[in-house]
């Protein structure tokens, strides 16, 4: 079994990170000035970190301007079929954190289904008709607490150097803020899904790229895109590959809350350095949060320790990700379901880990996700 190895990050690589965090479309030039280095040193950094698949800025849609609504949705299909089915989500620009959990029975995903008659495609007529799914569930995310970088919450510039940065475009840091809901929603043109179809395999293309993509003029594009991210639109995230950070183990979380506690226990969980996204949904759990930990016996500390601290929360269902097929963003060419966990990931709460488990199949069913 192949063991990733660890990126060791220096001070400057942490800066940098957390200066794409603030600004993932900020110019090497800018973020050499705030860094106090040369832009050669942070463009030969960045190189080293994308290259080796560490980190890639990403353009997010945030649903809530662009009238969308996020799902969180579980399939459980016969194991034979699960690769293929999780590979074919992971194809779908509506998709994100697409991943096998269970042992590789379970498929969780997130789906952004924009308003109209194709923008609940996915969940009423392509999964129930495809072949060896045998149960489907979905829950709609009500409130996003929190859902930016694992990193973020480790600081390494200072609020002067963050002030800096922010400068212009303060709307892409902290995306989920509220927003009124008298605020009318972003209007989408078909250059506009284009657009944000490039920015979500790589958010630092270039404008000359984009409006080849697109259609528009560099121009036009700069300008639309100006608009977007003002309008909060699209927001733009350093995607980690947090394996390559020493951090093997990522588990799905969905806990019973009372309601009146909601907002409080999903505020104390955006403080956990462990967690990377917190949101209220509706269904027989109403909260759910993704975790990231170092191994297993990191996650049972964590659960024992921190978790349990929260007193409000009733019930708590654990699974732990077998395979990950894409992360945030768009699924990059090529990228096969990598397996995450060093003994093969734990599947859900009473699942055995396997350390001698060789990678699955990838078989196909006949009429895989359209």
């Amino acid at each position: 079994m192949r063991v990733e190895s660890v990126i060791t990050l220096d001070d400057l690589d942490k800066a940098l990170i957390h200066a794409l965090e603030v600004d993932g479309r900020a110019s090497f030039a800018r973020i050499a000035r705030v860094l106090d280095v040369s832009e050669q040193t942070v463009a030969r950094r960045y190189r080293r970190l994308r290259g080796a698949g560490a980190i890639r800025v990403v353009g997010v849609v945030n649903p809530a301007r662009l009238g969308a609504v996020l799902w969180l949705v579980r399939l459980r299909s016969t194991p034979d079929a699960a690769w293929a089915i999780a590979e074919a989500l992971a194809r779908r620009d509506e998709t994100s954190w697409v991943e096998l959990s269970a042992g590789g029975t379970e498929i969780g995903c997130l789906v952004r289904a924009h308003a109209g008659e194709s923008g609940d495609e996915l969940l009423r007529h392509a999964l129930p008709r495809t072949p060896n799914v045998v149960d489907i569930s979905a829950q709609c995310v009500l409130h996003v607490a929190f859902a930016l970088s694992w990193r973020r919450k480790r600081m390494a510039l200072t609020d002067d150097q963050v002030a800096e940065l922010r400068a212009g475009h303060s709307a892409s840091y902290g995306p989920w803020a509220p927003i009124p809901s008298d605020r009318p929603a972003v209007p989408l043109e078909e250059t506009d899904l284009r657009l944000l179809n490039a920015l979500a395999v790589d958010g630092r293309t270039g404008f000359a790229e984009l409006a080849a993509a697109t259609g528009l003029s560099e121009t036009a594009v700069r300008r639309r895109l100006d608009q977007l991210r003002a309008e909060k639109g699209v927001v733009f995230e350093v995607d980690l590959d947090c394996t390559l950070f020493g951090h093997h183990v990522t588990a799905m979380m969905r806990m019973s809350v009372p309601p009146k506690d909601l907002t409080a226990v999903m505020a104390a969980l955006s403080e956990h350095p462990e967690i990377v996204f917190v949101g209220a949904t509706t269904g027989q759990t109403n909260v759910v949060a993704s975790v990231v930990c170092r191994d297993e016996r990191d996650l049972f500390r964590y659960m024992s320790t921190e978790l349990a601290a929260l007193e409000q929360v009733a019930w708590v269902e654990s699974s732990t990700t077998f395979r990950q097929f894409k992360r945030e963003g768009a699924v990059l060419p090529g990228s096969p379901g990598r397996r995450v966990g060093p003994t093969g990931g734990t599947g859900g709460t009473h699942s055995r880990a396997n350390a001698s488990a060789k990678a699955p199949r990838r078989p196909r069913p006949t009429r895989p996700v359209p």
